[in-house]
């Protein structure tokens, strides 16, 4: 079968995240249509979790090609930039407070970014409660989506934008992520200048690191006056249930983890011991590095089914210029093979030097850093 024109395709995205929304937004922008397919019920189905940077190297540049910079800039946090390294007493070390009018890296939260970029699409764009179980059909297409509701799509593209454990992925390889050995137990705070005001001053309106080389903490500050906190330590995937514990029995974690942080400030530790609300467990799973494939037509990935990686500050940055990418290839290419190839060929090798360089980088988190590694005050 001859591959079509990219305005003549059907053309399927799966996982209505930053990077597939992003890659949609872009398409409709040069008039190739598209469909989102997303297994959630809808765009408020459920916590969207917590705040993200965006970078002017790739994040943002996907959003000015997608005509979104400015709406971006209305809703992003320019102080969320703050960011300060403490050590296990509380004392700060190094501490970056942004320049009036910096731009390289504001926050805004998931939800927010995710709003954003679904307003932005025609009614019906994305189809929401569409879980996708499989992709099947010939090497030379149409591919088949089948989704768990029984229903059935063909497309001559389908684009894995559905995350960590995507199941598009599984059309062009064999690889699946693997435990780091670091899990993240995230805490949530709301109400913080009234309910939580000395977290308030001790993380300040960005981010705040604390490790003592075995185990750490990062505190982020969300808009609407919540906090998360992410507890980083080494432990086994299944340290809850291995321990007797449920992860409902907020008690009984909390427990554990004053014994594990003892000797930390009071002050620090009211991250374990305030929070509204249960512990979430966020094991931290990453693709061998580098993860490449063999061109596989009608089908290609971006974002974390592409690349998943450490959570260091690149993972939605990638994606979005991914999505930018691959979307503007689309629509400077005669047929969608040559645009999957053109954008395969600048992906596959940035992703495979970013997953090298962050390979392990989980463990940094857990590192005690040098006062230098963060701009002074």
């Amino acid at each position: 079968m001859e591959s079509p024109a990219p305005a003549d395709a059907r053309i399927s995205i799966i996982g209505a995240g930053p990077g597939g929304l992003t890659c949609a937004r872009v398409l409709r922008r040069h008039g190739i249509p598209v469909t989102v397919y997303d297994r959630d019920a809808g765009a408020n189905a459920r916590d969207q979790g917590g705040s993200l940077d965006l970078h002017e190297e790739d994040g943002q540049l996907a959003l000015r090609e997608a005509g979104l910079l400015d709406e971006f800039f209305a809703l992003a946090r320019a102080e969320g930039q703050e960011m300060r390294q403490l050590d296990p007493a509380g004392r700060v070390l190094a501490h970056h407070l942004p320049d009036e009018g910096e731009t390289a890296a504001p926050e805004i939260d998931r939800g927010l970014l995710r709003d954003l970029l679904v307003r932005s699409l025609a009614p019906g764009t994305v189809q929401w409660g569409r879980a996708l179980t499989a992709v099947s059909g010939p090497a030379d297409g149409p591919r088949t989506l089948t989704f768990t509701d029984g229903t059935t799509v063909e497309t001559d593209l389908v684009i894995g934008a559905d995350g960590a454990f995507s199941r598009v992925r599984g059309a062009v390889s064999a690889a699946i992520p693997r435990y780091t050995g670091i899990g993240f137990l995230e805490a949530r705070f709301d109400g913080m200048e009234h309910a939580h005001p000395e977290l308030s001053r001790l993380v300040g309106q960005g981010g705040a690191h604390i490790a003592d080389g075995e185990r750490g903490i990062f505190a982020q500050r969300n808009g609407g006056g919540h906090l998360r906190a992410y507890l980083l330590r080494r432990v086994p995937v299944d340290w809850i249930a291995a321990n007797g514990l449920d992860p409902r029995d907020t008690a009984g974690i909390r427990a554990r983890l004053l014994t594990e942080y003892a000797g930390w400030s009071p002050r620090i530790l009211r991250m374990i011991t305030d929070n509204d609300g249960p512990y979430v467990d966020r094991p931290i799973f990453a693709l061998p590095a580098p993860h490449t494939w063999d061109h596989t037509p009608g089908v290609t990935l971006l974002g974390d089914a592409a690349h998943l990686m450490p959570p260091l500050g690149v993972g939605v940055n990638l994606a979005m210029l991914d999505a930018s990418e691959l979307a503007l290839a689309l629509a400077r290419s005669a047929t969608v093979d040559d645009a999957v190839r053109t954008y395969e060929k600048t992906m596959l090798p940035r992703s495979a030097d970013f997953a090298r360089k962050l390979e392990g980088g989980a463990e940094h988190l857990l590192s005690v850093h040098d006062a230098a590694d963060v701009p002074a005050r």
